[in-house]
């Protein structure tokens, strides 16, 4: 098979096609033939040299992909090949050919494509188990999502709104919030002009955000927890603005709030399966019926994956960077 591999960290450019052995499934797990996969920040990282596979799981970049299963290893019920399967990956998803723990697999929602269902596992399994599974977002509460236009962001927009939730969201230009007014984001900050603590006290009646999920870290460390409401609770999943932070803890203690930090790329097989659980009975439904959907900024060839890495870097995208085979 041909696979988009990192012969180097570097830029873009490090990403090289190159011929690899297909993989043969073990154990539990399936082997899927990719018609697409997504672009994740990770993806970006590994190419970086920042963010290495988990132990056993494939160099190759790409944390999920769509396509149809090929073959099935020993112990696998509940599949059969020739099904159209959706995946959430440790890695390995750049490539014609993957191996997937058969617990990581989701059946294409009805009504959707193998190219955009390939947009969905990661985003749908890192909002669910974090906004939800975490944080416990509730109707009628308030979410605070940073990067509302980003892949995640506008699925989280999509998600809690399907509860009941109010959801405000911080962009970094005006056509990424119409954007996310458009899924159904009501409080629209742009973090360039405003500060997002002030705007969404504002918004709030001095309230505050139920539910914060953050992927800046520790540059907002501080002002994230000053933007939570009473028993508000943070959820950090990224650290673009640093790993290191101050925090005044008299403040969480004064709102009696909570902090979390997740990753959902290293977790045990168990957990993740657990999660993808959730997505199917959860999520799936509400794609199903059209409630959400996937949000697709461009589809480019694996091929390119330098120029959807380039795009994502610059933030050009509102939503998710498609590769298809």
């Amino acid at each position: 098979m041909h696979a988009m591999t990192i012969p180097e960290p570097g830029g873009p450019e490090a990403l090289s096609w190159t011929e690899l052995d297909d993989p043969v499934p073990a154990e539990g797990e399936v082997l899927v033939e990719v018609a697409a996969t997504a672009v994740n920040r990770a993806d970006l990282l590994q190419r970086q040299g920042h963010y290495d596979p988990p132990p056993g799981a494939s160099a190759v970049p790409g944390l999920e992909c769509a396509g149809t299963i090929a073959a099935l290893g020993p112990g696998v019920a509940g599949w059969a090949v020739g099904d159209e399967v959706c995946a959430l990956l440790a890695g390995g998803g750049y490539a014609e050919k993957v191996v997937v723990p058969a617990g990581q697999l989701l059946p294409v929602p009805r009504g959707l494509g193998l190219i955009a269902a390939a947009a969905l596992p990661e985003v749908a399994a890192t909002v669910w188990s974090n906004v939800f599974m975490v944080a416990h977002l509730r109707p009628g509460e308030t979410v605070l999502l940073h990067g509302g236009g980003s892949g995640i962001g506008t699925m989280a927009i999509q998600l809690a709104k399907a509860v009941g939730a109010r959801v405000a969201v911080t962009a970094g230009s005006a056509a990424k919030l119409a954007r996310c007014a458009e899924l159904g984001a009501e409080i629209l900050i742009n973090y360039r002009e405003r500060d997002f603590v002030e705007a969404l006290r504002e918004a709030t009646g001095g309230a505050g955000a139920d539910v914060i999920l953050d992927i800046m870290g520790a540059k907002y460390l501080q002002r994230n927890v000053d933007a939570l409401a009473v028993s508000g609770r943070l959820v950090i999943i990224g650290l673009q603005g640093g790993a290191k932070g101050e925090l005044d803890l008299s403040t969480l203690l004064a709102k009696r709030a909570a902090v979390a930090a997740t990753s959902l790329r290293p977790r045990p097989l168990a957990e993740k399966a657990a999660i993808v659980a959730a997505v199917r009975e959860h999520v799936w439904p509400l794609v199903e019926s059209g409630v959400v959907r996937p949000v697709i900024d461009r589809v480019l060839p694996l091929t390119d994956a330098a120029e959807a890495h380039r795009a994502v870097e610059a933030g050009e995208q509102t939503g998710k960077v498609v590769l298809r085979l």
